[in-house]
């Protein structure tokens, strides 16, 4: 075998057949800068994620004992032929961050351990080793929240309603609703009158129904048995059931109806800073452990950079090498106790950045996805800072990205394509990015061209205004929002873009329909055909004509296949050896018994109907309902999709379509979108512009926050945030059409949208 054919300096991979791939052979340059382009939809996950990123996670674990092997993912070959020149991976991807209440930026970043360091050597008084600074650990942490800096308590006039007696449900939680176990334990002992209201009382008894302890209780079953028990009062019950294993540990309608009867407050003993006594009271100079967690990091780099004597050659540099980092991407506004799940995806990428560049190793393949989504074009030259530095630390850099100016710098392209879904799986070029330039492709078109400013700006018919917003870091902002037209609300990450749509006007305007990026909430069973509530008609209509039970036409029902359950696929865990997923042989993988497949309707089962793609459903159906629920998948550019395919198969972009098309059947007059581009090609964003002014000129009112320059030279009207991130920002710095922000504007986003202008187009700015 030759060295080209080896691929001498490159990852080779050949005969990819995952998901859409159609047996295609790739090769990725080793110590490279490559990335990933096409449109949604057309494999470049498949080959980046679900073939390289796998396989070499799978392979890495092969090399451990198989003990602990079998503590670890357990990864199932991907469908290829050959894989050569392998390296490690390390994923950086855009699932949250979470790590539970316990986990802040301070201690995804390490910085929390390096500051604990840093106090129990030159702190005073000293409060013993640096774990007696860390809130996850018993010697450090605040006792009366165990580390958690809040408290939940019981809201005892949420849990009782004091106008009624037990016996008319006085406890307002279900777990003690009358004749439930729990409720019987105070109604039937014989220590209250079940027919008194509550409220009516003495003090004496009152508290010892809340809180009484220390003595045994007795009460007879229906079935005539005596029960004898510790006395446990209704606070303590609830709270030692429902409150102390955590809200989140608990099933969604229990945690549901404990949240509707606690009360949820920052700690009343260390103020939210999760510390003891002796750890809050240390101190370096004139500052305490929480008070550095609490500034800001740019504000934090400050303080350190002042302090002197031995900590400042010993501890300090390592802390601000990790502060330096967070800053240089942008984040120097966030603060150390900020709790992980409240980051954004973008934030939370981004950290997991800084994570991987205080990292010694090298020959490394360091794979991404997406890692632009929610940054402002400001903050993604600071990006590709970054990923030019995990490069030339001799690591290979693999990203699957859309945005121009990441593409821009890629030592290597490889799009895929040509279309998405069936239409792709194919690889369409390979080269330069100046080869990108000339080659033809759909990408390469789309990122040779430069979308010049709207001409034609919608006129408002009236406003909706937000009065002295003061949420977070918004400083007293009064902004009015004009209706019947398209705005873009603009500004740098962190400035208080989302704090003012989705925390201060959604809540001001109810009416309006949000669409964030929260999560759809889906699994394997979930299709686009289940997810829009259409199968639920299609199922009806089979059950129906042929007058049975509508569960016979659902896999997840009656209907399923008995040997996979209605998956279609059975995976077998073969012990401490990598999982296998073979086609059911039963049902061939259509996943419902054979004789649900009997039942026609216009010569179509249900098994030919969750075949068909989008586009081809309405000349089978004509249903209203139906096709009004699929005609929006269609608008957003879904129409390939097969009213089958699992969701868990779809891209990123892809699932965020799905949930922007099946809102947009509800009624309002007000549309809300954050970042609506967030995965989408530069092609796709056509069809979400399209969307967009659809729902405008049919009389709407549509509010975008975005980054995205091609969607804000689209708005009618733009309302830029800043001028800076965290307590730098809060402020409305410009309002105005996107062809005067052009004009005029002194903010970081006009001075990208002059920059992304048309050569010969440049708006001339007026003199200062």
């Amino acid at each position: 075998m030759t060295s080209t054919t080896r691929g001498n300096g490159h990852i080779v991979v050949t005969g990819a057949r995952e998901n859409n791939l159609k047996d295609i052979t790739v090769r990725v340059p080793v110590g490279k800068l490559t990335v990933v382009t096409g449109v949604s939809g057309s494999g470049k996950s498949s080959i980046v994620f679900d073939t390289i990123a796998v396989e070499s996670q799978r392979q890495l674990n092969e090399i451990y004992p198989s003990f602990i092997r079998n503590r670890l993912p357990r990864h199932e070959r991907p469908r290829f032929e050959r894989i050569e020149n392998l390296t490690p991976a390390v994923v950086v991807d855009q699932k949250p961050v979470g790590g539970g209440s316990r986990s802040t930026v301070g201690t995804m970043t390490e910085a929390n351990a390096v500051l604990r360091v840093l106090f129990s050597r030159y702190g005073k008084p000293s409060a013993g080793p640096s774990s007696a600074y860390s809130f996850n650990d018993p010697q450090g942490m605040c006792p009366s929240c165990e580390g958690l800096g809040r408290t939940t308590q019981v809201d005892v006039e949420k849990l009782i309603d004091f106008s009624k007696s037990l016996n008319q449900g006085a406890i307002q939680h279900p777990s003690f609703a009358v004749g439930k176990s729990y409720w019987q334990m105070y109604a039937e002992i014989g220590l209250f009158d079940p027919d008194k209201p509550v409220g009516a009382y003495s003090k004496k008894d009152r508290e010892l129904l809340l809180h009484g302890s220390g003595f045994k209780s007795t009460r007879t079953t229906h079935s005539g048995n005596v029960l004898v028990s510790e006395y446990e009062g209704l606070v303590d019950r609830f709270t030692r059931r429902f409150i102390k294993p955590g809200l989140n540990s608990l099933k969604d309608r229990q945690r549901e109806a404990a949240e509707r009867v606690v009360a949820d407050q920052v700690c009343p003993d260390c103020g939210g800073s999760r510390l003891n006594a002796a750890a809050r009271a240390t101190k370096v100079g004139r500052h305490t452990l929480a008070d550095y967690c609490a500034m800001e990091v740019t504000d934090l780099v400050a303080v350190l950079e002042r302090i002197k004597g031995p900590a400042a050659t010993a501890v300090v540099p390592a802390a601000l090498a990790v502060l330096h980092r967070i800053e240089a991407i942008g984040l120097g506004y966030l603060s150390l106790d900020r709790a992980t799940p409240t980051l954004s995806g973008g934030e939370g990428q981004r950290l997991k950045t800084v994570r991987q560049l205080g990292s010694s190793l090298s020959g490394m393949t360091y794979i991404f996805d997406e890692p632009s989504v929610g940054l402002h074009p400001l903050d993604v030259a600071r990006l590709n800072t970054l990923l030019c530095a995990l490069r030339d630390k001799g690591n290979t850099v693999l990203v699957v990205e859309h945005d121009r100016d990441v593409i821009a710098i890629a030592d290597h392209i490889i799009d895929v394509g040509p279309g998405a879904g069936t239409h792709g799986g194919e690889i369409v070029f390979e080269g330069t990015v100046k080869q990108l330039k000339t080659s033809g492709t759909l990408t390469g078109r789309c990122f040779k061209r430069s979308p010049d400013i709207k001409g034609d700006h919608r006129k408002p018919t009236g406003r909706l205004s937000v009065r002295g917003a003061r949420l977070h870091n918004l400083k007293n902002v009064t902004v009015d929002f004009p209706l019947g037209v398209l705005t873009a609300v603009t500004g740098v990450a962190g400035s208080g873009k989302s704090t003012l749509i989705s925390g201060v006007f959604a809540t001001e305007h109810p009416e309006a329909i949000v669409i964030d990026q929260s999560a759809i909430g889906i699994s394997p069973r979930s299709t686009p055909a289940t997810y829009t509530d259409v199968w639920d008609r299609i199922r009806t209509q089979f059950a129906k004509d042929f007058k049975v039970d509508p569960g016979l036409f659902s896999f997840n029902s009656a209907g399923g296949c008995p040997e996979c359950k209605g998956r279609g696929t059975i995976t077998m865990d073969l012990a401490f050896m990598d999982p296998v997923t073979t086609v059911c042989e039963l049902c061939d993988g259509t996943r419902y018994r054979a004789e649900v497949l009997d039942y026609k309707i216009a010569g179509k089962n249900v098994v030919d109907v969750l075949g068909m793609t989008v586009e081809e459903a309405p000349d089978h159906f004509t249903d209203p309902a139906v096709l009004d629920r699929l005609a929006p998948l269609e608008e957003v550019g879904l129409g390939y999709l097969t009213l089958g395919r699992p969701l868990t198969e779809l891209s990123g972009g892809e699932r965020q379509r799905i949930k922007l098309a099946n809102r947009l059947h509800e009624k309002s007059r007000v549309y809300v979108f954050d970042e609506p581009s967030t995965g989408l090609h530069m092609a796709d964003l056509d069809h979400l512009l399209a969307l967009l002014d659809r729902l405008v000129d049919d009389g709407n009112t549509v509010i975008v926050v975005e980054h995205d320059l091609d969607v804000i030279k689209h708005a009618d009207w733009i309302i830029d945030i800043g001028p800076d991130a965290g307590k730098h920002g809060g402020e409305i710095v410009f309002t105005g059409t996107p062809t005067e922000m052009a004009r005029s504007a002194r903010t970081h986003t006009a001075e990208h949208l002059r920059a992304s202008l048309p050569k010969e187009d440049k708006r001339p700015q007026r003199k200062a």
